[in-house]
C-alpha cells in the first residue's frame, strides 16, 4: 500500500521512516518533506501544501492512508478535507485541532469540563492585561492565542518581562498570530512549579492508546539556561511519569478531554499531546493540548515502537484502538537536536552539511531542517538534525547520540550536551 505523510520536519521524517519498515507499505510519500527524506530512495518528496491540491494528489495516487505530522495543514482543515472525499486521513478535524490552534479555546474547554489546569485569564486589550500582571506578579505566563510554531509562550520570571511580553504580542502582535475570531488574543496564567512531561496518545474518538512517555528540552542552553525553543532534545521513557501518574494522567486528563470533545459534539480522532506539570506530589496539571506529537519526541517514541505503525493508524482511523496493543522496546531512546547558527531568533539557512553516518539499527539521524540542493545537503530551517539513539539506559543512550554528533558538521551548528540530565542524575 501507499502512505503519505504530511509535514517536512524531524517529526515527519521518523513517522514516515516507521511506515516505511512496515511489510504492508511499498511506497512512503512526504508533503513537502526535507533532505533527509529527497535522500532515501524509499521515498518521495511531494511539493503540495495546499489541501484540496494534497488530496486531489492523493486520490489519483491511490494513498491508502495518510498521517498528518504539523499542526498548520490541521488548522487549515486537512482532515476535514480528504474525509469528505472519502479517504482515510489520521488527524483531528478544524474543529477539533482548536485544542491546539487556539489557547483561549484550550483553557475554557479545560475549565469546562473540570480538566486540571492553570488558574488564568484571557484578554484583547492591553490595559486590562497589564493590570492583570501588576496584581498577579511574577513569575507569571503569558501566552499568544494562535499558532507561533512553539514559540508563543513566555515564562516570564519578573513583572516586566511579562509587561514586555504582553506589548510584543499584544499591542505590536509581533507573532502576527490572530485567534479563531481575528486580532490578537493573550491568555495570561499562574506558574506551575514542577516538572514537565510529554503524554502523548492516540485517540480513534472513542478509545485511546498511550504511547510511550518522554520528555523534552524546550531551552536552547545546558541546564535549562537560555531562550525557550521548539525542543533541543528528548528521551522517552520519562522516570518522572511513574505508574501512579501515568494512571492520574489518563484518569483526570486525556479521558476527561476524549469524552469532553465528544460531548461537545467535535469528537477527537489523532495525535494528542498533553504537555504536563507534574508537582512533588506527582499531581498532574495541564499546561497546553497540541494536536499532533511532539518534535523531538516522536524520534525516541518512533526508535522504541516495535508494533507496526501501519496497523495502528488503520485501527485508529477504523475506530479500533480498543483492540490494540502497543509494543514497546524496553530499551531507553535519547535525542538530540542540532540546531542552525542563529536558532531560535533568526537562524542561518544554507550552512553545507557533513558527516552524516549510515543509518544503524541503534541510532538514527532524522532531519528537520534540510534541503538538497544541486546534490548538497544544506540548512534550511532552525532545528535542523535529531540524532536519535537507543541504549539499554539513558546514560549510555545519551552517548551513543553525542558520539554521533560530534560527527556531524555545519557552519554554526550549536547543541545542547546535557539531554537527558534529568534521568541521568534520578538514576545515579
Amino acid at each position: 500500500m501507499k502512505v503519505l505523510v504530511i509535514g517536512g520536519g524531524g517529526r515527519e521524517h521518523a513517522l514516515a521512516w516507521k511506515l516505511d519498515g512496515s511489510p504492508k507499505v511499498s511506497k512512503v510519500y512526504v508533503a513537502p518533506g526535507n533532505g533527509g527524506t529527497a535522500l532515501n530512495p524509499d521515498f518521495v518528496n511531494v511539493p503540495i501544501s495546499d489541501p484540496a491540491e494534497l488530496r486531489a494528489w492523493a486520490q489519483n495516487e491511490k494513498i491508502s492512508l495518510t498521517v498528518v505530522g504539523p499542526e498548520a495543514p490541521l488548522a487549515a482543515g486537512v482532515v476535514d478535507e480528504f474525509r469528505a472525499h472519502g479517504m482515510r486521513i489520521f488527524g483531528p478535524t478544524k474543529a477539533a485541532a482548536q485544542l491546539e490552534s487556539s489557547k483561549a479555546f484550550s483553557k475554557d474547554f479545560m475549565k469546562r469540563h473540570s480538566i486540571p489546569t492553570a488558574a488564568y485569564e484571557t484578554f484583547t486589550d492591553p490595559v486590562a492585561a497589564h493590570a492583570f500582571i501588576d496584581k498577579l506578579g511574577a513569575p507569571i505566563v503569558v501566552k499568544a492565542d494562535g499558532l507561533a510554531a512553539g514559540k508563543g509562550v513566555v515564562v516570564a520570571t519578573t513583572v516586566q518581562e511579562a509587561h514586555d511580553a504582553v506589548d510584543f504580542m499584544l499591542v505590536d502582535n509581533k507573532y502576527g498570530v490572530s485567534h479563531n475570531e481575528g486580532g490578537a488574543r493573550v491568555v495570561i496564567e499562574e506558574f506551575l512549579e514542577g516538572e514537565e512531561a510529554s503524554f502523548i496518545v492516540l485517540c480513534d474518538g472513542k478509545n485511546v492508546a498511550a504511547l510511550a512517555t518522554s520528555q523534552d528540552h524546550k531551552r536552547l542552553k545546558d541546564g535549562d539556561l537560555g531562550p525557550n525553543t521548539g525542543g533541543m532534545g528528548a528521551y522517552s521513557p520519562a522516570p518522572v511519569v511513574t505508574a501512579d501518574v501515568h494512571a492520574r494522567a489518563m484518569r483526570e486528563i486525556i479521558l476527561p478531554t476524549v469524552r469532553g470533545m465528544e460531548k461537545d459534539g467535535i469528537p477527537y480522532t489523532g495525535f494528542l499531546y498533553a504537555g504536563l506539570m507534574i508537582d512533588a506530589k506527582g499531581h498532574p496539571k495541564t499546561l497546553e493540548f497540541n494536536c499532533r506529537m511532539g518534535d523531538p519526541e516522536t524520534q525516541p517514541i518512533m526508535m522504541r515502537l516495535k508494533s507496526d505503525l501501519v496497523d495502528v493508524l488503520a485501527a485508529a482511523v477504523d475506530g479500533k484502538l480498543d483492540q490494540v496493543e502497543l509494543q514497546w522496546d524496553r530499551r531507553t531512546a535519547l535525542g538530540v537536536v542540532i540546531a542552525a547558527y542563529g536558532y531560535p531568533e533568526a537562524p542561518r539557512k544554507g550552512d553545507a552539511i557533513t558527516g552524516l553516518p549510515q543509518d544503524a539499527e541503534d541510532a538514527m539521524v532524522f532531519h528537520a531542517g534540510t534541503e538538497l540542493k544541486d546534490g548538497v545537503l544544506r540548512t534550511s530551517g532552525g532545528r535542523v538534525l535529531c540524532v536519535t539513539a537507543l541504549a539499554d539506559n539513558v546514560k549510555q543512550a545519551q552517548q551513543r547520540a553525542y558520539d554521533v554528533a560530534r560527527g556531524i558538521y555545519f557552519d554554526g551548528a550549536q547543541y545542547r550536551r546535557d539531554i537527558g540530565y534529568r534521568a541521568v542524575k534520578q538514576h545515579s
